[in-house]
């Protein structure tokens, strides 16, 4: 990779940002990945969507290459008094054209940097069974904890399996 990648926390979403996140999204959706979305995806669905996820308890981090951004993931903080050692990691994402590169694992990273900063000391997940997140996730420590079948529909319609991990930090 030729351009320096920086990691950048969005604490409100700018009409720049909004537009760069939105195409991001369609981008990966159309590439196939497994983030709750199915294609086609309008951009007014996208942007809905980017416009409504900084709320309390949500931090968000986008890696910029260039003037462009190039992934994001989200960090979900447990608000709920027994919960309060917890976080889940959410929407990580990178364009479909840079992946395996690194940026994947610079935004976990920091999230996870970021999880321990906030006192928690179990983060969860999941993703599709079979994606190439899998080998991230474990090679980041992440531990399965369980499969369940048939949890999520893909474009084909096909319903795919989901994996659970976590990693205690």
């Amino acid at each position: 990779m030729n351009e320096e990648i920086r990691i950048w926390e969005v604490e409100s979403m700018e009409p720049k940002l909004l537009e760069q996140l939105s195409s991001l999204l369609i981008h990966v959706v159309e590439d196939g990945a497994s983030i709750g979305f199915l294609p086609p995806l309008m951009k007014q669905d996208t942007n809905e969507y980017w416009q409504q996820v900084l709320e309390p308890g949500v931090r968000m981090w986008v890696a910029i290459r260039g003037e462009q951004v190039a992934g994001t993931v989200q960090l979900h903080l447990a608000m709920k008094a027994n919960g309060s050692h917890r976080a889940e990691i959410a929407k990580l994402m990178v364009s479909p054209d840079i992946r395996r590169s690194g940026i994947a694992r610079l935004l976990m990273q920091t999230a996870e940097q970021a999880a321990k900063y906030e006192n928690r000391t179990l983060l969860v997940l999941d993703t599709r069974a079979g994606d190439p997140s899998n080998l991230l996730y474990q090679s980041l420590g992440y531990i399965e904890a369980g499969r369940i079948p048939r949890f999520a529909r893909s474009a084909s319609g096909q319903l795919d399996d989901t994996i659970y991990y976590y990693k205690e930090i």
